[in-house]
């Protein structure tokens, strides 16, 4: 056996080069800031809280006792004193039409208000007097409240009389399934009597019709597309302007990343009745812009949209899509989103159910078979892509959920698939969630007793059914992640108002279950951990944590310590992007 002899002064050079291999680590290792003084809710489970935590190059150098952290500190380091403040990871929507928000708020826009009559006409006219230039093309209404299509022979009276023969009219619904169209409008979509009495039974629910068999304006779906195929699609500029104020929108929340649904349909296009094959690219050039002028401050996970008619064989077609817009900071395209069903409301009643509508007697329709959706979501999983599924009734949420089955069956991709909106949900279906690793992703800001659940869903389901909706903390007891979500521009992106209806569920008649009420803690996860998973991040945002980016805000109040309704009036005092704060309160 060979002896190997080395010398003291081997020995030593070895101790020097080591002692300076660790100043090196100790030097690279300062941190540019560190943050004091703070009230540090991680939503990271090994470390729940915080006193302190160090930044550098726009990720977590070190998290915890603030003694531990300031060690770190380098001569060049910036020490910021909290003064107790309330931080939180920044927050991520799992589920917004972000650009198409933007759209709509800087576009007329009616927020949601259920007018009288006499002041919805008084508004569109104004706004039709203020397009001025632009006489002969459609006039858009975003946001309109469906209440409004209670009456549409009123409507009528009032938007196809004299003046308006020439002039298109489309009252787009703020559940952007749902529309009215005035009779210059259906002209250029081509939805006349003829057109009607063409559909087959699973299509006729998307146009509405008047009692000589005439469309009366109402449309659904598929029904909605027909007439936004005739709108002037937004250009490159107007694009990013919205992209833009959608970014700075949800920073001055805290909102730091969210899930981009659809982000391959973009205004003007087919989303319910679009051609399989499609390889449009929607508002992915808006994102594009932005990160390119440096402006994308915040994670967008962009979900390519398939077509109802869609089978497998059509992802290669999205692959090319998606192909096209890899590689762009702070972009990433994890999946596709595939809808299951339509929604719940009178008129529309397109949400698929286990048992029936009370009027109709009808179930709603689903939009794909249910070979047909089991061989989608089983083609995507085999690619390593994310699935997320629209389903509101209980019965596209089940055979949502046998989907997922099927392709879990077949192979474990460790893919955190997920359904959102679940707004009937059969309690057998419940511990399913955890089983199978989906998550839920939901909009507690519908979970109370508005207009829309009272007037437009409350006539037409059991009483068990109707108190069942949105069911929360049943899943979450039972095992799920619930993750988070606004579907802006369907309701605001403000996630504190949501939360604090996911706490309360309040409303005329006493509101809606209160045993399905969310605590702060599960709703701060929600829009953290929960939702980084729905998104396919949690490995790089999410949570504080030590390697993780640098994405955080500053809290005008400790939202652990206050009750809901003082939760609701939270306002973000700053908000950080890799480190980088990207917003301050004025």
């Amino acid at each position: 056996m060979a002896i190997v002899k080395t010398s003291c002064l081997s020995v030593w050079a070895g101790v020097l080069a080591g002692a300076l291999a660790g100043l090196s680590m100790t030097v690279q290792a300062a941190p540019d800031a560190i943050f004091i003084n703070a009230q540090v809710f991680t939503a990271d489970e090994a470390q729940p809280a915080a006193q302190a935590f160090a930044v550098e190059d726009g990720r977590i150098l070190a998290i915890g006792g603030q003694d531990a952290v300031l060690a770190y500190r380098g001569p060049q380091t910036q020490v910021i004193d909290l003064e107790g403040k309330r931080v939180l990871p920044g927050l991520i929507d799992a589920h917004t039409h972000a650009v198409i928000g933007g759209l709509a708020a800087l576009s007329p826009n009616l927020e949601d208000e259920a007018l009288a009559l006499p002041e919805l006409v008084r508004r569109v006219q104004a706004w039709r007097a203020a397009a001025g230039g632009k006489a002969g093309e459609p006039l858009v209404v975003f946001g309109v409240n469906p209440d409004a299509w209670a009456d549409p022979q009123r409507l009528s009276a009032a938007f196809d009389g004299p003046g308006w023969e020439g002039q298109a009219l489309l009252l787009m619904g703020s559940d952007l399934h749902t529309a009215w169209a005035n009779r210059a409008m259906r002209a250029q979509a081509g939805i006349n009597r003829d057109y009607a009495q063409r559909l087959t039974a699973a299509q006729r629910h998307t146009v509405g019709l008047g009692p000589e068999g005439e469309p009366d304006g109402i449309l659904v779906d598929a029904g909605v597309d027909l007439a936004t195929l005739q709108l002037p699609r937004p250009d490159a500029a107007q694009l990013l302007a919205a992209a833009r104020f959608a970014v700075q929108a949800n920073n001055r929340y805290g909102i730091t990343a969210w899930m981009d649904p659809a982000a391959n349909a973009g205004p003007g296009e087919a989303l319910f009745s679009r051609a399989p094959g499609s390889t449009g690219t929607g508002i992915l050039p808006a994102y594009r812009a932005l990160a390119e002028a440096g402006e994308l401050t915040a994670h967008v996970a962009a979900l390519l949209v398939v077509s109802p008619f869609s089978d497998a064989e059509d992802l290669d077609r999205l692959a090319e899509v998606r192909q096209q817009f890899l590689g762009i900071p702070n972009l990433s395209l994890p999946g596709i989103k595939i809808f299951a069903d339509g929604v719940l409301e009178y008129p529309a009643q397109s949400a698929a159910l286990l048992g029936q509508y009370g009027n109709s007697g009808m179930r709603g329709e689903m939009l794909l078979s249910r070979d047909g959706l089991q061989a989608l979501v089983d083609a995507a999983d085999a690619r390593g892509w994310l699935v997320h599924i629209h389903a509101l009734g209980d019965r596209a949420v089940r055979e949502s959920l046998d989907a997922f089955e099927c392709a879990r069956q077949r192979r474990e991709s460790g893919i955190s698939h997920s359904i959102t909106h679940l707004q009937l949900v059969d309690p057998t279906d419940y511990p399913r969630f955890a089983r199978l690793g989906v998550i839920a992703v939901m909009q507690l800001h519908w979970a109370e007793m508005d207009n829309y659940l009272l007037d437009l869903v409350k006539p037409y389901l059991s009483e068990q059914a109707f108190m069942g909706q949105y069911p929360a903390r049943s899943l979450q007891t039972q095992g799920a992640v619930i993750a988070g979500a606004s579907d802006w521009p369907i309701s605001t992106a403000n996630p504190w108002e949501a939360m604090h209806h996911a706490m309360t569920r309040l409303g005329p008649e006493g509101g809606l279950n209160p045993a399905e009420r969310m605590d702060a803690s599960s709703m701060l996860l929600a829009y953290t951990r929960h939702a980084a998973q729905a998104i396919g991040q949690a490995e790089q945002i999410g949570s504080l944590a030590a390697g993780k980016q640098a994405d955080f805000i500053v809290l005008d109040r400790d939202v652990l310590a206050v009750d809901a309704a003082a939760l609701k009036e939270t306002q973000v005092l700053a908000t950080y992007f890799a480190g980088r704060k990207i917003y301050e309160a004025p």
